[in-house]
């Protein structure tokens, strides 16, 4: 019987072994502090300030400059950092891919969008023949970035939000728009394999459920049992740029705020791209959802202050 391993760390735990999904090899967590300047395709994540040639140190005393490199920057205190999700088996899907034994919902549309292909601007080929340099359709441009990831959970359910939601999403009361308006749609994600990483935004809900908001925003391991526990669908585009080879592998996934993304091949394309869209940042729309609350606010007690001292003058004349 397979069993799904998934270790959420945060500073103050000790770093373990953490052993991939139906693996009896582990799978190291990413080295360094991941977030820094973006790296060429290829090339290893490396934290700048370690020297080129490392000393041997015992096992302890790695696993405590790991803790201090990465896992303190996961704090929840910490602006715009979240948990990492370690040994984590992602699979590969694309707008357009039609139904598998293996994957019985159509991609043309996504859990958040009935036009899914069309407003990405055509069938995203995972074919390598297909793909372009810039790790896009060689065959078109996509309106849509096409660094895309797929989450087990929706955060709306019949035009409403799911109470769940409310309670499990951190970002939640910021980015609260409208009731069945998504919260989750286009939040971003880093996703390292090996030495490399990407940032994609989640445009989807899968695989196989979209109702683990346990595993999504908790630290319960994945609920899905098939293709080896998959937790997390990648685009093609994800594949090519972490040089992933077939439909699967194990990865370690966390959500990352826009601010904290450094420019990369992810901020290219897209009319749903922040990097292309300011506006679309979701901290500068929370601050300025702040600041028309706050010239609200102002404007209220102005007329408050400008009726009583109407008042005042017509009892005093």
């Amino acid at each position: 019987m397979r069993t799904c391993l998934i270790i959420l760390l945060t500073a103050g735990n000790v770093l373990a072994d953490i052993q991939a999904p139906g693996s009896g090899s582990p799978v190291p967590p990413p080295s360094g502090p991941v977030v820094s300047a973006p790296t060429m395709r290829g090339q290893p994540v490396v934290d700048p300030r370690a020297s080129a040639v490392a000393p041997r140190r015992s096992v302890a005393a790695s696993r405590q400059t790991m803790q201090d490199l990465l896992f303190a920057r996961t704090q929840p205190r910490s602006l715009g950092a979240y948990p990492w999700k370690f040994n984590i088996t992602a699979t590969v899907f694309w707008v357009g891919e039609q139904p598998t034994q293996n994957n019985p919902v159509p991609n043309t549309k996504s859990s958040w969008d009935a036009q899914w292909q069309a407003n990405f601007g055509g069938y995203d080929d995972p074919d390598p023949g297909a793909r372009h340099p810039e790790f896009r359709p060689k065959n078109f441009i996509p309106r849509q970035n096409p660094f895309y990831i797929a989450l087990p959970f929706n955060d709306v359910e019949r035009g409403s939000h799911k109470p769940e939601s409310m309670k499990a999403i951190p970002w939640f009361r910021r980015d609260f728009e409208r009731n069945g308006q998504s919260v989750c749609k286009g939040k971003w994600v880093q996703v390292v394999y090996k030495n490399k990483y990407c940032f994609a935004q989640w445009e989807d809900c899968g695989p196989f459920t979209t109702e683990d908001w346990q595993y999504v925003f908790g630290d319960s391991a994945p609920k899905n049992k098939s293709n080896k526990c998959a937790g997390i669908d990648i685009s093609p585009a994800v594949r090519d740029y972490l040089g992933i080879d077939g439909g699967s592998a194990t990865v370690h996934w966390r959500f990352v705020e826009f601010n904290r993304i450094p420019y990369g091949p992810w901020a290219k394309y897209g009319d749903n791209n922040p990097f292309l869209y300011p506006e679309l940042n979701p901290l500068l729309k929370a601050r300025k959802a702040q600041l028309e609350q706050l010239k609200r606010q102002q404007k209220s007690v102005y007329d408050k202050v400008r009726k009583g001292e109407n008042l005042r003058r017509q009892l005093q004349g």
